[in-house]
């Protein structure tokens, strides 16, 4: 019987005992109080960090930052900015894509990760 999956907290705690940061350390390098990422890591806070904060989390730990932010139930401001820039037919694709497996995603982004660079 598998598990049950791991919450955000829990995951960043392993994640930075793994790399060998001390909480102090760990706090320092993000830039929060050690207080502020206990909280996080117990799961005792009512608002996520934010997207920046899990940047920069995931990268000191190695970890996808774009995983990590979703995870945490934001999105990365870049991604914010281009459904902003086609507010209407962004989340159509996004709707359009959704339910697609991995490998069907991954096939779509290059597809449209080729027509970008013949457009260009």
């Amino acid at each position: 019987m598998a598990g049950k999956p791991k919450t955000l907290g829990p995951l960043i705690r392993e994640a930075r005992l793994a790399k060998g940061y001390s909480l102090r350390k760990f706090a320092e390098l993000v830039g929060v109080s050690p207080t502020y990422l206990s909280l996080v890591e117990q799961d005792k806070l009512d608002r996520p960090p934010t997207a920046e904060r899990m940047r920069r989390m995931a990268e000191l730990l190695g970890a996808d930052p774009d995983e990590w932010i979703a995870l945490a139930g934001r999105v990365p401001e870049d991604v914010a900015g281009i459904v902003r820039s086609a507010p209407k037919d962004m989340p159509e694709l996004l709707r359009a894509a959704q339910g697609l497996t991995i490998e069907q995603l991954r096939s779509l982004a290059e597809q449209a990760r080729r027509m970008k660079k013949d457009k260009d």
